[in-house]
């Protein structure tokens, strides 16, 4: 019988356990052979004790105190062995730790030796597997060790290329909570692995996912919820409350299915990650993790002690602390090794090119370090170039030849195009193009585009509020952004006007086919093809309820609109002249069209003036012997107007695909079956309207 070899044997016993010194690294609980070795890092603690408790009690089973001689450096290391034998195995075993250490807040030690501390590289958090449950009192979140034996099969990655990218941005449990989702299990990863089929026909390639870390949704001083989670509390463990297995501890390998059930459908999975700041808030907030490990390393500090707030939120990771720093890369190699994810977005991404005292970094290590790692070569990475304190980066933000952005100067430019506002012409043109002026070599796939995302309103509150309605959050209105360049149309939220239900249905679409038909990544956020609503609510984030979720009986009252994006995304498949990774030039190429030419209401004679409100382009994109051409114009002004055409590559003839002044279903075509234009010369736009046209082979003469 072959016997389990343990490879040293303990060598003191302390708290009823045989222990020996362990080994530094890697930090965090491993199985080793007969035990567990438990590593956790700290400059300034002068004791560190290893609280161990069976899963469910309140009291401890046990504290160890890490003896002097177990210390290597800065880190306390001790394995502990004959768990099994009083009952802690693997799946009952909870632990944490208590530091001790200086309390001088002046000098940034906050060390408080009655709190038990969460491990921050605990792979599972227990104690918080009921969403909105209350906390438990002594310790609330309770470091576990998820077992490594999830059958991945033959699960490859989609591999999907930048320009062929269409992201959709979700929250996990409010995606199918709604009882209109028909899933099993609601607001869970098993829940949105149901509906994985949905996201596949509507065309999208990659599911951005809002974080799904284990965070503490308990976190308003208002009585409300931190619904969106951007408050983390586990950066290695997901969310136990978002698994419907969560109260057996099986969250881990619920996620890394739903994960393979994407690949499998062709989808990718990127993160939305928050390492900019915690949940432990400012000096008012409690210890959990960080905090009473070691306070100093952890946060940017100001020189009497208090937290930089570049997050807005109370603290600011210091995430350019060497030690920090490899926190964040051992968490991202964790998600994208163990769980196979395909990439990441970076909330706040500005703060993590700062340094310790917030300046900013001319060549930030973490972002470099994140760019070149072996581990993540495969991995998306995006990042929000902009930070709570002003720090705006969009255009500038060091991508080291890798990062993408969030670009919120398309955003707006597209909608003060659409709005009307005067003077936006151009800015569109720049915007439609890849933003070449923001990104130059970079090219078109460092623009991650989008007209709405989770922070601000839904594309139906944009055509339907002028302003913001977050009088429900509990502060008066105050918060959220006062300038959404939105326009309700006419009347102010919900009407039965038929004028003005029609107009913004246009507007809708107009915005979803500049966005679809523009150079660079697009993002479509979650429920925007069916007509989601938040009721002019542009910061959403403490909201719960079935108000709030996405309600999927949409998709068949607002049918017409998800058929709509279906197949706007279809068309940008089909035609390579819109999924360009280098930018476009504006001049002939090898004697054929140039790969984007400019017009107006007369070809090759675009009008940029500061009263345009019209902006034609002609993508053209002849590669590989063969050519690709699409022809795009927006009229934001009230009026129609009829353009002069510019002639389409020889042989061809100019195809409808899109009329957003169209009743559906007639506003848009399945690709490939485009009717011709009676009038090759000419074209009809109506008022605040788009129109996409594409070059195919003349129609056979009877």
């Amino acid at each position: 019988m072959l016997q389990t070899r343990v490879d040293a044997y303990p060598t003191h016993r302390i708290g009823g356990f045989p222990v020996r010194a362990g080994r530094p690294l890697p930090f965090g609980a491993r199985p080793v052979p007969g035990g567990v070795n438990f590593s956790v890092y700290s400059t300034h603690a002068t004791a560190m004790t290893l609280v161990l408790f069976r899963r469910g009690e309140a009291a401890p089973v046990a504290e160890l105190p890490f003896p002097s001689s177990f210390r290597r450096g800065a880190v306390f290391a001790m394995t502990v062995f004959g768990l099994e034998e009083a009952g802690l195995d693997l799946e009952t075993l909870e632990y944490g730790y208590r530091a001790d250490g200086p309390f001088r807040p002046r000098e940034g030690h906050r060390f408080d030796p009655g709190a038990i501390l969460l491990d921050p590289y605990a792979t599972l958090v227990g104690g918080r597997e009921e969403w909105g449950a209350p906390h438990d009192p002594v310790y609330p979140y309770r470091a576990r060790i998820a077992l490594d034996d999830f059958d991945w099969e033959d699960d490859r990655p989609p591999g999907v290329a930048p320009e062929d990218t269409v992201v959709y941005e979700l929250h996990v449990r409010g995606f199918t909570r709604h009882p209109s989702s028909g899933v099993q299990a609601p607001g869970t990863f098993a829940g949105l692995a149901e509906r994985l089929p949905y996201l596949a026909r509507l065309g999208v390639t990659c599911v951005e996912l809002m974080p799904v870390f284990e965070f503490d949704e308990l976190d308003n001083p208002r009585g409300l919820l931190n619904y969106w989670g951007y408050n983390p509390v586990g950066f290695f463990a997901p969310k136990a409350s978002y698994a419907a297995s969560g109260p057996y501890g099986m969250q881990v390998d619920e996620f890394k299915n739903l994960v393979k059930q994407a690949h499998r459908a062709g989808l990718e999975i990127v993160l939305d990650v928050v390492f900019n700041h915690t949940a432990e808030g400012d000096e008012r907030g409690r210890a959990i993790s960080f905090r009473g490990l070691d306070n100093s390393a952890y946060y940017m500090l100001t020189p009497d002690g208090h937290y930089y707030n570049f997050s807005g939120t109370g603290n600011t990771m210091n995430c350019n602390h060497p030690v920090v720093r490899e926190f964040v890369l051992d968490c991202l190699r964790h998600w994208a090794a163990e769980f196979h994810v395909d990439g990441f977005r970076f909330d706040l991404a500005a703060i993590l090119g700062r340094a310790p005292d917030g300046t900013v970094l001319a060549n930030p290590p973490l972002l470099e370090s994140l760019a070149h790692d072996p581990v993540l070569n495969h991995c998306k990475l995006i990042a929000e170039a902009w930070d709570a304190a002003g720090l705006y980066q969009v255009g500038s933000f060091p991508s080291y030849s890798r990062w993408s952005e969030w670009n919120g100067r398309y955003r707006d430019a597209v909608r003060r195009f659409v709005k009307g506002d005067l003077g936006t012409a151009g800015e569109l043109a720049a915007r439609m193009t890849g933003s070449t002026d923001l990104y130059g070599s970079r090219g078109p796939v460092a623009s991650v585009n989008f007209v709405t995302s989770h922070d601000g309103f839904t594309l139906r509150d944009l055509v339907s509020y002028d302003r913001k309605h977050n009088e429900l959050n509990g502060e008066d209105n105050r918060d959220g952004d006062s300038a959404n360049h939105s326009w309700n149309c006419g009347h102010e939220g919900p009407t039965d006007d038929p004028g003005v239900l029609a107009l913004r249905a246009r507007q809708s679409r107009n915005a979803l086919l500049l966005l679809l038909t523009s150079h660079g990544i697009p993002m479509l956020l979650a429920g925007d093809e069916m007509g989601r609503t938040q009721h002019g609510n542009n910061n959403a984030y403490c909201h719960d309820g079935p108000e709030w979720w996405l309600d999927w009986d949409l998709a068949e009252e607002n049918a017409d609109l998800v058929r709509f994006v279906r197949n706007a995304i279809a068309f940008r498949r089909a035609h390579p002249a819109l999924r360009r990774r280098e930018g476009a030039v504006g001049h002939p190429v090898t004697g054929d069209l140039p790969e984007v030419s400019w017009h107006g209401v007369r070809a090759w004679t675009p009008d940029w003036s500061p009263h345009s409100r019209l902006v034609a382009a002609m993508f053209y994109s002849g590669a590989d012997g063969g050519h690709d051409c699409v022809y795009v114009a927006a009229n934001s002004y009230w009026e129609g107007l009829v353009l002069e055409l510019p002639a389409p590559p020889g042989g061809t003839a100019w195809h409808l695909f899109a009329d957003t002044a169209a009743a559906p279903p007639h506003d848009a075509c399945e690709p490939g079956r485009e009717p011709p234009l009676a009038d090759q010369a000419r074209v009809p736009i109506g008022p605040r309207a788009v129109i996409v046209l594409v070059a195919r082979d003349r129609p056979t003469e009877e």
